[in-house]
């Protein structure tokens, strides 16, 4: 398998630095993910390809790194716009005991993600091919998860206009973003004030790369009541 040996030593040294002990066999595979990921990327856009050489930081690290930041009664999470399985594959193979919905609407994705589930022999997850706001999908998972995560590209307000319908009555919105949330948030505060119990954002700063988050990585958890 194409890097498999050299994202797992990325891997290691991230979590090592950042004082991270996962069981090896996660590390393990992750580092599975992050290959079938590159090679599956050249035939189908999944990663930005001028971020590709920084799989592991970037993506593979960074999604199982806000494992930390679930609350831990969380046990059925849902990924909206999973893309290439981000964050939800790294997720579950971080949380073994947390069981999700990968959805995306594009089909040729979601195609990789089962297959990467596949491989990777994850029971804990399965991947849709759905717009979560469609009703079919509503139908099928009405007030199913305590926690929704994205590695949100569509504005806050927008993820939780698409999650009411899907949590449960007390519920989590964890997403990934980057760069200034203020006003984002205020917008999200003004129209969903009913239903946003507090929220909290989190800088993602890490060894070695990120000391003081110059990337900006930030991680907004918002606490939902419907």
């Amino acid at each position: 398998m194409e890097n498999f040996e050299l994202y797992l030593k990325q891997l290691k040294e991230f979590f090592w630095k950042n004082n991270i002990n996962p069981d090896i066999s996660q590390i393990e595979r992750l580092s599975l993910y992050a290959s079938l990921l590159y090679d599956k990327n050249k035939i189908l856009n999944l990663v930005s390809r001028k971020d590709i050489d920084n799989i592991v930081e970037n993506h593979i690290f960074i999604c199982s790194y806000i494992n930390h930041f679930i609350p831990k009664h969380c046990k059925s999470f849902l990924d909206i716009g999973t893309g290439g399985g981000l964050p939800g594959i790294p997720l579950a193979i971080s949380n073994p005991f947390l069981k999700g919905i990968l959805a995306d609407s594009t089909s040729k994705k979601i195609a990789a993600v089962q297959e990467f589930i596949h491989k990777l022999k994850l029971s804990n997850i399965k991947a849709e091919s759905i717009r979560v706001e469609d009703p079919e999908f509503i139908t099928k998972h009405q007030n199913s998860f305590d926690l929704v995560v994205s590695r949100a590209t569509v504005p806050l307000i927008m993820l939780i206009r698409y999650s009411l319908p899907l949590v449960k009555d007390k519920a989590f919105l964890l997403s990934l973003k980057g760069g200034d949330l203020s006003d984002e948030i205020k917008v999200a505060e003004i129209k969903y004030k009913i239903n946003i119990k507090k929220y909290t954002v989190f800088e993602l700063s890490y060894k070695p790369n990120n000391l003081r988050n110059e990337k900006e990585k930030k991680l907004i958890l918002l606490e939902l009541i419907k």
